[in-house]
Formats: C-alpha cells, sequence, structure tokens
C-alpha cells in the first residue's frame, strides 16, 4: 500500500471507458501541484461498457488509483458512499467522471479549506448543461429545501472538498436513502463555497433521464422531511373545517329560509374529490411506510464484487453499523 495520502478523489464511474484515461491525466497533473502523495478512488457502478478494464489496467500501473466494482448497478450516491468508506486521505474530493467538474480547480478547494474550511463547495456559475436539466434541477434544489428544512445551495454539484472529520461523520449514517449532499449540509461543519469552471461533457449523455430524476427527487424529500404528512393533516384539518362551516351555513339556511333539494352533480363531485383526496393522502402514508420498511430490513448498502489488489476491502464497512 502506498504512503498516506494528503488527499483522496473519489469518483463514482458509469460509461466513462472513454473518459477515464484523460480524466486520470488530469488529475495527476492537477494534484501533483499540491502533494505527490494522493489517492484516487474509483467506484465502477457495473454500467454496460468496458470501465472496469480501464481501471484495473491503470491501478496496476499506478498504485495511487484504487477500484471498486459494484455487485450491480447501486446508483450514484451508493458509489459515493464506498469511496467514501474505503479513502484514507485527510482532505477528500468527490467529483463526477464526465469531466464537467474541472480536476484543475481541486488545487483552489485544497487551499480554501486550509482557511479553516471543514467542506469547500464547488459552485457552477455557469452550468454547461441544458436548458431544461437547469430548470429543473432549481426547482428540485429549491422544494428540497422547502420541504426537508435543509438549504441546498443549487449551483453546486457532488463536487467538493471535505476534511477527514467530515468524511468519518458520515460514513456512520447508514440510512438506505443516500443523498450525499444532503448528509453533509445536515452535519453543519463550517462550509464555503468558491466559483469554479463547469465544462461541458467530454462525450455522451446523462444516464439519468426525467424518470429516474424524478425517482431520485421523491426518495430524497421522503428521506429528510416528514414536512408532506404535516401538510396533508393541515389540508385534512382544513377541509374539515371548511366543511362544518358550510354545514352550519345550511343548517341555519334552512331554519330561515327551508331547505331546497340540493344538485346530484355537486354532491358527486364532492364525493370525487374527497375520495381522490383521502387516497392520496393514504398513498403518502403508505410510501412513508414503504421506504421505513426498507430501512428495518438492514441490507447493506451495497455489494463490491470486485476490487483492485492495492484495496482493503472490509466486507462489513456496508453494513448499518459498519464504520
Amino acid at each position: 500500500m502506498q504512503a498516506h495520502p494528503l488527499i483522496s478523489v473519489v469518483i463514482p464511474v458509469y460509461r466513462a471507458e472513454n473518459m477515464l484515461d484523460e480524466l486520470y491525466r488530469r488529475l495527476c497533473a492537477a494534484l501533483e501541484t499540491v502533494s505527490p502523495q494522493f489517492e484516487i478512488v474509483l467506484v465502477e457502478d457495473c454500467g454496460p461498457d468496458r470501465s472496469w478494464d480501464v481501471i484495473e489496467r491503470l491501478a496496476a500501473a499506478d498504485p495511487r488509483v484504487v477500484g471498486l466494482q459494484f455487485s450491480r448497478n447501486f446508483g450514484q450516491h451508493y458509489g459515493i458512499t464506498a469511496g467514501l468508506d474505503h479513502c484514507r486521505g485527510d482532505w477528500v474530493v468527490v467529483m463526477d467522471c464526465d469531466l464537467q467538474d474541472a480536476p484543475e480547480e481541486i488545487p483552489r478547494l485544497y487551499h480554501k479549506a486550509q482557511e479553516g474550511f471543514d467542506v469547500v463547495l464547488a459552485l457552477r456559475g455557469q452550468r454547461q448543461d441544458p436548458l431544461l436539466k437547469r430548470a429543473t434541477s432549481w426547482l428540485y434544489y429549491r422544494l428540497f429545501s422547502y420541504l426537508a428544512d435543509i438549504e441546498i445551495d443549487g449551483d453546486s454539484g457532488n463536487f467538493r472538498i471535505m476534511s477527514r472529520t467530515v468524511v468519518r461523520n458520515f460514513t456512520r449514517m447508514r440510512e438506505q436513502l443516500r443523498f450525499f449532499g444532503g448528509h453533509v449540509q445536515w452535519m453543519g461543519f463550517p462550509t464555503t463555497g468558491i466559483e469554479v469552471q463547469h465544462a461541458q461533457r467530454m462525450e455522451g449523455t446523462s444516464s439519468y433521464t426525467f424518470a429516474k430524476l424524478w425517482k431520485l427527487a421523491m426518495d430524497t424529500i421522503i428521506a429528510y422531511s416528514d414536512k408532506p404528512l404535516r401538510m396533508a393533516a393541515r389540508l385534512g384539518l382544513t377541509m374539515a373545517t371548511g366543511a362544518l362551516l358550510f354545514g352550519t351555513y345550511l343548517l341555519l339556511r334552512s331554519w330561515f329560509q327551508g331547505s331546497p333539494i340540493p344538485g346530484w352533480s355537486s354532491l358527486i363531485v364532492s364525493l370525487y374529490f374527497l375520495g381522490g383526496l383521502i387516497i392520496g393522502i393514504l398513498g403518502i402514508l403508505g410510501v412513508y411506510l414503504g421506504k421505513a420498511f426498507d430501512e428495518t430490513k438492514k441490507r447493506p448498502l451495497y455489494i463490491v464484487r470486485r476490487a483492485t489488489p492495492n484495496t482493503s476491502v472490509d466486507p462489513d464497512c456496508a453494513l448499518p453499523g459498519g464504520h
């Protein structure tokens, strides 16, 4: 095993076969300006290409490259979790593999952290993403911040540097629903941000479809907030109060003016509306109950199928009580 690294770079990898060599070259050039003692942790999320073969080749040529491969596709945030479980650096950088996060910005993040911050976010001043993706991302972060009562900067992604203290505490959180940025923000360590260059993807398109983004949004909101339940309760109470007041009005009207025959249309519309509202609220309760059921299973967060020889894999690190 190589000497204890000053900086570890954790990168979840998915469909990046043609980008990894360039990513490795640029990372080495950038990290060498800070310290020759670094490691690059590449977590391959069982993609459909030959990314793992490239990782094995890089690790064989350079012991500072550490590779893990999942047994199946677990997802980006689980890849980050696995990388943080196995990295050893005093400072840890998390970034994406598509080279939209520029490795050349890592020295700036590191030097900013030396001013007394445990977390330094890379803020994308001018995002090089399609308009629709920027709009949906902004909407998601606004909605998440409102429902979870955790303020997340929509200009920041996963790209950031963190101290070993932050990483150590992150690895203690083993809930099934993973949201890297929310976990780090929730801990509350001294945080700042610097504006960095955000580049176009080197090739291909994002693997996040609208359906995947929607599922991620719902899962993270449910994981961090019970506000939808409280909003449903308030809605029910408001409607009950409105129905009571309207019922009182009808009763008083019947006493003083007589009671006309009510229309069937309004009655049927009201029944369908209330029925749909009740079913919707029960659905919200069911989703929360299902997620609680998932947590009680205590399954590992991920399963490592293969690792490069220079990796020490603890089989218990992914368990709820591990690390």
